[in-house]
């Protein structure tokens, strides 16, 4: 049985691969507002940055090496201790050709582990996710198969980085353990369950426990809610004795019917969450001793 942890780990996902301009108007999209929103969130107390960058010219999700670079050396100009975790999402998403369903369609990202993992062998951040995922997402398919993890998981380990494991559901739990076992993942361990996706974990407080249930009783972990779940999640990771992640990645409302004016926002209203329920906002120092971070 856990208990609730003495100090909880806030980490912000700033602008994320799936919300859009159109969902909210002040999404950060270039490497100077994506970095902007990442050192305002630190302000108000989260320890991480988690970080995707967008074409600036059109919104658009990227894997650009260079807006990584630039988002990163802008962070680090101004906070050295704040936490990067960079993503190795994008280029696992397959949409099925209408002709031919062997053949990628129109907006297919299935790519190569080394090219989703070139930006973290260049930059070397604190964390890097790593999603164990296949599964429908929407009308399309994302494809994480065991071997590709395995070698994205080396691609992490061998630039200096933890990986983030993101679990969506059970199988992708028995797929981590199996990786664990087998040497391809390593300790310190880190996870995250992702809840609140259609076809996937589902959010709820059986759900959290029931994860919870399903991975290393050493293992850190948050739970992160998408949608409306966000702030509740928030509350249920605690109370379960895991960390907490919000930002306008997972969720673009504060509160029923009104935009997060901000990431920082959210965390701020994250951090009141946190300490009603008694523990303490982790700082990132604290944060690299609890994660075992070097």
């Amino acid at each position: 049985m856990r208990a609730m942890r003495d100090e909880v780990i806030l980490t912000c996902a700033v602008t994320g691969n799936l919300t859009t301009l159109e969902q909210h108007p002040g999404l950060p999209v270039t490497p100077e507002e994506i970095a902007d929103a990442a050192l305002a969130a630190a302000e108000e107390g989260a320890s991480i940055a988690h970080l995707h960058v967008r074409d600036p010219a059109t919104g658009k999700p990227s894997m650009e090496l260079e807006y990584y670079r630039d988002v990163v050396e802008r962070i680090r100009a101004k906070n050295k201790d704040l936490i990067i975790n960079l993503t190795t999402g994008p280029g696992g998403r397959f949409v099925v050709g209408e002709e031919d369903p062997k053949l990628a369609g129109p907006g297919t990202t299935l790519t190569t582990p080394a090219i989703r993992t070139a930006h973290i062998t260049a930059l070397r951040p604190d964390i890097a996710t790593l999603d164990l995922n296949t599964m429908n997402s929407g009308a399309q398919v994302v494809i994480n198969t065991p071997k590709n993890a395995r070698l994205m998981a080396k691609a992490i380990r061998e630039a200096g980085a933890v990986p983030e494991i993101e679990l969506f559901d059970s199988g992708d739990c028995g797929l981590m353990r199996d990786m664990l076992a087998d040497g391809s993942l390593g300790t310190p361990v880190l996870c995250s369950f992702v809840l609140g996706v259609k076809y996937g974990f589902p959010p709820s407080p059986e759900t959290v426990l029931y994860a919870r249930g399903l991975i290393p009783e050493e293992a850190q972990f948050t739970v992160i809610g998408t949608g409306r779940s966000s702030f509740p999640m928030v509350a249920q990771s605690v109370l379960a004795g895991g960390h907490a992640r919000v930002g306008l990645e997972d969720a673009v409302m504060i509160e029923r019917g009104v935009l997060a004016p901000s990431n920082a926002a959210m965390v701020a209203k994250a951090r009141r969450i946190v300490e009603h329920l008694g523990p303490k906002i982790a700082s990132p120092a604290r944060a690299r001793a609890i994660i075992g971070l070097s």
